[in-house]
């Protein structure tokens, strides 16, 4: 019999194993080998076999004479009892990275601006200049969350112990910056590949040195978010989710960019694989046009709603994986008026209530 490995998110339809948390390999019925679809652990509606709904000729005009009148009887309550049953879409809370609003005023007033623009929560990068009690003053005035920390591109890889040690303390800073303002996640990059770096070392060595770290979010309760970036790394929804799978820890996710992933996929598809593997969303536009005709970074020239994103298959994913949660814009920022219509980009995108 085969052997097929199932990580997190992972269902036999055959069968009512589901495989949740843990990875590891499960021997199955040949019959069983070949599976029509895969879907997420949350998918609420598990398929049917194509044949059962086959009809013949002759038992399809039967149905049509006998059951026409029950239809124009029934067809009302039928398509309310159809729409009840559908999963709601998730709710999604908008949120946007502090250093894009175009400031010199005090931080109180900067949490205002970007309150009242339509914003419900805020990251900031780690480190920062801001005073922490400033930070906190202006949180608990304004009711603009502080929802996570950008602790950015690591060595994680390296076997350098110098650049290795920067790696943790600067992630360990980012960690406590998070506790400190309340927020429940930092967003990390754990190497870059390239002819310096390897990708089976930077693969193997992130994983057992972030894992180094992940007591310590458990103890201050935040999070780690894995970004996908353009490092060279983590280049298939696939390996991204063993890889998140292998520190089989709670406390360690998807830092999932829609905009980011375009250039080589299509985002609905990551988000089903991924699954409840993805803590937070960083939003943004991108389009293919843009960059096959100036280059990879033009195609980031694209405001949230335009270019080359399905955001209607997006958000039918977000769906079908049960997400709530938040997406943070990460777009060239500017001032109040641009933050504003930022806000209602991604009104128009996303269910954000």
């Amino acid at each position: 019999m085969p052997t097929l490995a199932l990580g997190r998110n992972t269902r036999y339809h055959e069968s009512t194993a589901i495989q949740t948390r843990t990875k590891r390999a499960l021997t199955v019925p040949a019959q069983w080998s070949r599976v029509d679809e895969v879907h997420p652990a949350r998918c609420r509606y598990p398929p049917t076999h194509w044949k059962r709904f086959l009809v013949n000729r002759r038992s399809f005009v039967k149905l049509l004479g006998t059951g026409a009148a029950a239809l124009s009887v029934g067809w009302s309550a039928s398509a309310e009892a159809h729409a009840l049953s559908r999963p709601a879409p998730p709710q999604v809370r908008p949120a946007v990275k502090f250093h894009m609003l175009d400031s010199d005023a005090p931080i109180r007033e900067r949490f205002r601006t970007l309150r009242d623009a339509g914003f419900d929560g805020v990251e900031f990068r780690s480190p920062n200049e801001h005073d922490t009690e400033a930070i906190v003053q202006a949180r608990d005035e304004t009711g603009l969350e502080v929802i996570g920390v950008v602790a950015g591109w690591k060595h994680f890889g390296s076997t350098d112990a110098e650049t290795l040690q920067q790696s943790h303390d600067e992630l360990r800073t980012a960690l406590q910056d998070a506790a400190d303002y309340g927020a429940s996640l930092v967003l990390l990059v754990p190497e870059t590949v390239n002819a310096e770096m390897p990708y089976d070392q930077a693969y193997h060595r992130s994983i057992e040195e972030i894992g180094k770290a992940v007591p310590r979010a458990e103890e201050l309760g935040v999070k780690i978010g894995i970004e996908n970036v353009w490092n060279q790394f983590l280049l298939s929804p696939l390996e991204f989710a063993n890889y998140i799978d292998a520190f089989d820890s709670d406390h360690l996710g998807a830092y999932f960019d829609i905009g980011n992933v375009v250039k080589h996929g299509w985002p609905e598809q990551w988000i089903r694989i991924l699954g409840d593997r993805i803590l937070r969303l960083d939003v943004k536009g991108f389009s293919r046009d843009r960059m096959n005709e100036r280059g990879p970074s033009a195609g980031f020239e694209t405001d949230i709603g335009e270019g080359s994103v399905d955001w209607a298959a997006v958000r039918s994913a977000l769906t079908d994986i049960g997400y709530e949660g938040w997406a943070t814009a990460e777009e060239s920022g500017g001032d109040a008026t641009r933050m504003r219509t930022i806000a209602t980009q991604m009104d128009r995108v996303l269910p954000t209530g």
